[in-house]
């Protein structure tokens, strides 16, 4: 599946874009060196300082005591006591998301409910890439609280994406063969130019660049101040949002063609039949037409998640044989991770943006809960409002009510996370979840890319069959 960590520092803080250690803040926000930045910041503030009735928000770490007097001459800023604490539900909600991706690849095979959908519908698979990308989008937002050189910041955030994208082309360009081949290597004419990690790249810039460059000055006291501060960040979001539907039900698909190597070095050769406009079905979505266009038929993804249909195969919902009178498009080449389709990926990562200034601007565990919660109720919503009317949930066109509903639930686990981990201190039993979250990158490589599988297999004793796999019992 994917992961969505990306070195992001700036000169205010380091954070991991979906795994991300950064900084969190109060409403009204000190001054403070850069150099502090590195962690979530936690500094009293003049005004939350001895508050009556104790504070017991996270930036302040324990509770003061009750009835504590306030001071009546705040101390300096290099005088108040400064610590630094993680965002401790972000790491777990990313380990959680880590697991998931994990599981569903592994058992998605045997178990078609944890695979991903054939093509219109949900599953659990369905929900890896929005976490993941919702993720990077509230790491942005603790990474890019403050910012004092902006074109220093974009150069930045610029050649990370540029590094996360080149990381994905080596690891799902067909560079590597697969675990039993033990063979590397990529023809340039096929390499596939779009992935998970391509995906990942272009939203963080795309959100970092929105986090940058457009905030307001406005002062943040309600929730609806949000709104008038970040407007233009939800402005691109409207305007994304209608340009691809636009795009999706108004582009003319014509009739296509594409090649397939056949059993020697025979080709096959199909004709897809189209001529439509607004069609989302697998053969004549405007997604697919953009990606052959642009992209090239050649440079997309060859194992397309709706060979799993009951048109393409015998055992639908798993792959099977192809039925007698399938359908020409079948075999063709799609990506579920393409050009068209990644714009609503992007704003997947501006609405986590908008979790994240909660985390800025608001103080109290409540008041960030309150306005968690609400906008994720409405977005599920809408998403099922808007399924119900036609414009169905598709994972592989990445539909405007697949990116509602799959924020929205989003926005719900990553609350709950909070209130467990960060509000009432479940700690222990999150650890690994914890730790799964902090080197998320990692386990990708290693995990869901088949790095450490290859790596296994590659270690035999004269005969590949005598890998390590099999010395330690597993068999080869």
């Amino acid at each position: 599946m994917m992961t969505g960590v990306v070195d992001a520092d700036n000169a205010g803080g380091r954070a991991l874009p979906g795994g991300a250690s950064s900084s969190t803040w109060c409403c009204r926000q000190r001054r403070t060196p850069a150099s502090a930045m590195g962690g979530y910041e936690l500094v009293r503030s003049d005004d939350a300082a001895g508050v009556p009735g104790g504070h017991d928000d996270l930036e302040f770490g324990a509770p003061a005591a009750k009835g504590a007097a306030v001071s009546a001459a705040p101390a300096p800023a290099a005088a108040l006591p400064a610590t630094r604490q993680r965002l401790v539900s972000l790491d777990v909600f990313r380990g959680i998301t880590v697991l998931l991706m994990i599981i569903v690849d592994d058992a998605g095979a045997f178990l078609p409910a944890l695979n991903h959908s054939p093509w219109d519908g949900l599953t659990i698979a369905d929900f890896v890439m929005p976490f993941f990308l919702f993720i990077v989008g509230v790491s942005l937002t603790l990474a890019y609280k403050r910012v004092p050189d902006k074109s220093e910041a974009t150069k930045k955030a610029v050649l990370r994406a540029l590094k996360l994208f080149c990381l994905g082309l080596v690891l799902q360009g067909g560079f590597f063969h697969g675990v039993h081949s033990l063979s590397f290597g990529v023809d340039l004419t096929k390499i596939r130019l779009m992935g998970i990690l391509q995906r990942i790249a272009i939203a963080y810039l795309l959100a970092a660049i929105c986090e940058i460059w457009l905030k307001g000055d406005d002062d943040v006291d309600y929730g609806t101040d949000l709104l008038r501060k970040y407007r233009y960040q939800l402005f691109v979001g409207m305007v994304l949002s209608t340009v691809y539907t636009v795009l999706l039900y108004g582009m003319y698909v014509p009739d296509w063609e594409y090649q397939i190597s056949g059993p020697g070095s025979t080709v096959k050769s199909f004709s897809v039949k189209c001529g439509v406009r607004g069609n989302t079905g697998p053969a004549c979505n405007a997604v697919g037409m953009v990606d052959r266009t642009i992209l090239g038929i050649d440079h997309l993804y060859r194992r397309p998640v709706y060979a799993r249909t009951k048109q393409c195969s015998i055992n639908y919902p798993e792959n099977g044989p192809l039925p007698p009178d399938a359908p020409s498009w079948c075999q063709a080449p799609f990506d579920p991770e393409g050009l068209l389709s990644s714009v609503m990926a992007i704003v997947t990562c501006l609405i986590g943006l908008q979790f994240g200034h909660i985390i800025v601007h608001f103080e109290k565990h409540r008041g960030r809960i309150i306005n968690w919660l609400t906008p994720s109720f409405s977005m599920l919503a809408l998403a099922f409002v808007l399924d119900f009317v036609g414009l169905r949930m598709n994972k592989p066109l990445y539909t405007v009510s697949y990116t509602l509903a799959t924020a929205g639930a989003a926005g719900l686990l990553f609350t709950g996370i909070y209130a467990l981990v960060d509000v009432h201190g479940f700690r222990k039993p999150t650890i690994p979840m914890e730790w799964m979250g902090k080197h998320a990158l990692m386990i990708y490589v290693l995990v869901a890319c088949n790095i450490l599988p290859m790596f296994i297999r590659g270690i035999y004793w004269r005969d590949p069959k005598n890998n390590l796999l099999k010395f330690i019992g597993v068999g080869a």
